[in-house]
Order: structure tokens, then C-alpha cells, then sequence
């Protein structure tokens, strides 16, 4: 042996280098075509090995000059002993014809960056074939009507005749007379509606009670009685202002007391000096009712 540490060193190196390689990051873009024609796609591919365990930031792909991003698929990864791989496919075009390059993309591992290898891409427009003749533009192609067009000119007709026909008819048609508005009831009067709403106070009795409600209902009767017949203004008077009327009336004396009794119990009761019992409610009802009519009698 002639150089015993030269022979160590090639040993150690032998050894050394698999874990070397294994430690090693690599990133690449490839794509499956370089010559393009304007809008045609192209797949992009990356591949990207690191060491087990490490930090990754992937590539910034939101933008690549010159070109457009149809489509980006997501990234596989796959674990070995050469360490953690990944791969993604994009499918990309440019709308710029010429030389167009995917610059370096860089991603980084660690905090440290790696960039892949520029990509030139031919992109053109189609190749015209000039030995071939021009081609004249064809004239425009009549297209068939289909058959049941013909009919359309007969249809619009009939159906003018028939609209026709129902306006004619319309204007024609004899109206219905206006039916005349039933006749108004005949008013009732004065003496027959005070007739009709004592009735209807008798009917009706002391509603839970309210003796002051019933003798207010049969004051008022016998004021609203009083102006219409009589022309008296008496729906703003108190009842010593009624009473005083009253004295202007031709009425009997013992006709007059009982009236001014019953008004002046109306007051009482109004006032709760006084509660009556059935006997005087149906008393001062009898006197209201012959005083409406001895005064319906007057004129």
C-alpha cells in the first residue's frame, strides 16, 4: 500500500456520499411541449425532493408573465428514503405569439430559496398553407321554410274574422238596463220613532244595573221627540231649562207634575241622590210615554 491515507479518504468519501445526496433539495419545471400555437395549452409539471423533516414554502404561482393558468392541480407528496417528494401539474397558454420563457420559479426550504431552470416556449399562430388556393366566399344558402309557414298567412286571417265578429257583436249586444236603486225607506216620524225607540228601551230592561244609563236613554227620548215635533231646542238644556218649556205647553196640570216629577228623579239619579226601584222605573216610563203623546197631539 502505497499511499494508506489517500485509500482512507476514497473510503470515507465512498461512505459519506449517499447521505450527501439523501440531504440534497431539488426543484425542477418541465413541460411536455416547447413550440405552441397562440391559446393551445401545455402542461407544466414540478417536482420537488427535500429532506425528511424540513420546513417547505411552495412556489408562488398566483401570476407567471406571458402566460395563463387554465387549470392548477394540487400537490402530491410522497415519502422515501431519499426523502419527502412533491409533484404538481398546471395546465397553462400565452396569448403572445413569439419566445416566451416561464422565468425561475423559486420556492424555499428552510428559509433558504431554490429556484428552477427559465423555460422558453414557442408560441405562433397557425401556419397558412400558401401553396393552397384562396377559397371565395360562398354565397348565403337559402334554408326551406318548413311547411306548416304556408298556413301562417290563414291563421292571421281567421282569427282577424273572428275578432272582428266578437267586436261586432259586443257593440251590437242590447245592454242590460241599470237596475233603479231601491226607493228610500220613508222616514219615520217623530212620534213613531220615540214610539219605536221606547219600545226598544223596554225590551231592553236596566242592562246590568245601570239605572243611570236607562233613565239617560229615556231623557233623551223625550228630547229628541220634543225638537223634531215641536221645534224645541232641547238637546243643550238641563232639565230645569226643559221644564221651563214645558210650562208653555198646553198640557193638563196633573199631566205636567208627573213629567216634572220624572225628569226631576232622571236628575237624581244621575247625580246618585236617588235610587229607584222597579215600581217608580216603570212609573216614570209610563209618564215619559203619555207626555210624548199628549204633546204629539198638540199641534
Amino acid at each position: 500500500m502505497k499511499n494508506p491515507i489517500l485509500y482512507i479518504v476514497l473510503i470515507g468519501s465512498l461512505l459519506t456520499s449517499p447521505l450527501y445526496m439523501f440531504g440534497q433539495v431539488m426543484a425542477r419545471a418541465s413541460v411536455n411541449r416547447d413550440q405552441i400555437l397562440i391559446g393551445e395549452p401545455i402542461k407544466l409539471t414540478f417536482e420537488v425532493r427535500i429532506p425528511m423533516g424540513q420546513s417547505l414554502t411552495w412556489f408562488n404561482l398566483d401570476t407567471i408573465p406571458h402566460f395563463e393558468i387554465i387549470e392548477a392541480g394540487k400537490p402530491d407528496t410522497n415519502d422515501n428514503i431519499d426523502g419527502k417528494q412533491y409533484h404538481q401539474e398546471l395546465t397553462i397558454t400565452s396569448f403572445d405569439s413569439g419566445t416566451m420563457v416561464i422565468p425561475p420559479l423559486v420556492l424555499k426550504v428552510e428559509g433558504k430559496s431554490y429556484a428552477t431552470d427559465s423555460i422558453p416556449i414557442e408560441v405562433s399562430y397557425t401556419r397558412d398553407d400558401l401553396s393552397k388556393d384562396y377559397r371565395d366566399i360562398k354565397d348565403i344558402i337559402e334554408v326551406p321554410k318548413p311547411a306548416w309557414m304556408a298556413w301562417i298567412p290563414w291563421i292571421i286571417g281567421a282569427f282577424t274574422v273572428i275578432a272582428a265578429g266578437v267586436i261586432f257583436y259586443l257593440l251590437r249586444k242590447p245592454k242590460k238596463p241599470v237596475a233603479a236603486p231601491p226607493p228610500p225607506q220613508p222616514k219615520l216620524s217623530a212620534y213613531e220613532e220615540a214610539l219605536q225607540a221606547l219600545e226598544e228601551l223596554r225590551k231592553q230592561g236596566l242592562q246590568n244595573g245601570e239605572v243611570k244609563a236607562y233613565y239617560s236613554r229615556l231623557n233623551d227620548i223625550l228630547r229628541v221627540f220634543m225638537f223634531r215635533k215641536l221645534k224645541v231646542a232641547t238637546l243643550e238644556k238641563t232639565n230645569e231649562e226643559l221644564i221651563s218649556q214645558l210650562r208653555q205647553m198646553p198640557m193638563e196640570k196633573e199631566s205636567f207634575n208627573q213629567l216634572v216629577r220624572a225628569l226631576q228623579i232622571a236628575d237624581f239619579v244621575k247625580f246618585a241622590r236617588y235610587q229607584p226601584d222597579a215600581t217608580d222605573n216603570e212609573k216614570n216610563f209610563t209618564v215619559i210615554q203619555t207626555a210624548i203623546k199628549t204633546l204629539n197631539n198638540i199641534s
